[in-house]
């Protein structure tokens, strides 16, 4: 089991955050796991599912947000120990980060929330690994500061991810100088592909993406040299409750997977 960001790193592939946006129940983790677990371990990709027990930020109110905190960590949870692999889910609030901890290996800053002192610091004193998303109104140097937070709150454990930068009102756009920039404050960085390719603020109420271009994305980021990639992924992304506009269907994934550890391979 992955316990520590070393466990991460020390391979020579990329690690993968992949998994669906929001749980929306236990049949549909466990199917979407079952199938992420067989890809990676053939691909000798350090894997860790991916799963959001709620969505705080969502357009409108009506839109979906989750099947129940508890519900939805104790799936997670059973993710791990069916598949031995860690998991991840985002939280939102400082009196969130414990609760939490308490079923899950690493705990996500959502990027709106990546300057929320008490949030930074109270995911810190979990002894967790925290994975802080880069704010879409933020430089890559200012990611320096948020990482400090969690340092200085006495947990090292500290990775930093890339999720596009806002351009415009309809759309992000990734600044591929960031990585490196981000890596150099000694903590690995992720590429998030999937939601970099939103298109955030439409007419509707409900994101728009463009998932025909993740490989492309992808592959970028692996042949800068990201530590980690992030991939939201369903079996249906059609009938996704949430993010369905920008995930990569399950399906698709292994053969992205297979090129973009060429790449890795290519650039070492």
């Amino acid at each position: 089991m992955i316990q520590t960001i070393e466990d991460l790193t020390r391979s020579d592939n990329f690690f993968l955050l992949a998994g669906p946006c929001v749980i929306e129940g236990e049949d549909m983790a466990l199917r979407i796991a079952e199938r992420v677990v067989k890809i990676t371990d053939r691909l000798h990709i350090p894997y860790i599912f991916k799963g959001s027990y709620r969505k705080a930020n969502r357009s409108r109110l009506d839109s979906f947000t989750g099947i129940g905190d508890e519900k939805a960590l104790k799936i997670l949870a059973k993710v791990r120990a069916a598949f031995g692999v860690p998991v991840v889910t985002d939280v939102h609030a400082a009196d969130e980060a414990e609760m939490a901890a308490a079923y899950v290996d690493v705990l996500q800053i959502p990027a709106f929330l990546c300057r929320q002192t008490d949030l930074l610091v109270a995911a810190a004193r979990t002894g967790k690994i925290v994975n802080i998303k880069k704010g879409q109104f933020l430089s890559p140097g200012a990611m320096r500061f948020a990482a400090d937070k969690v340092v200085e709150a006495g947990n090292r454990q500290v990775m930093l991810t890339e999720r596009g930068v806002t351009f415009g009102y309809h759309d992000l756009i990734v600044d591929y100088r960031g990585i490196p920039e981000m890596q150099s404050f000694g903590h690995p960085v992720i590429l998030d592909v999937t939601h970099s390719l939103q298109q955030p603020n439409q007419a509707s109420g409900v994101t728009g993406g463009m998932p025909q271009l993740i490989e492309t994305i992808a592959k970028a980021g692996v042949a800068v040299g990201v530590d980690g990639l992030f991939m939201e992924t369903h079996e249906d992304p059609s009938v996704a409750k949430s993010d369905g506009a920008n995930m990569l269907k399950l399906d698709l994934l292994e053969g992205v997977l297979e090129k973009l550890v060429r790449i890795r391979q290519s650039i070492l």
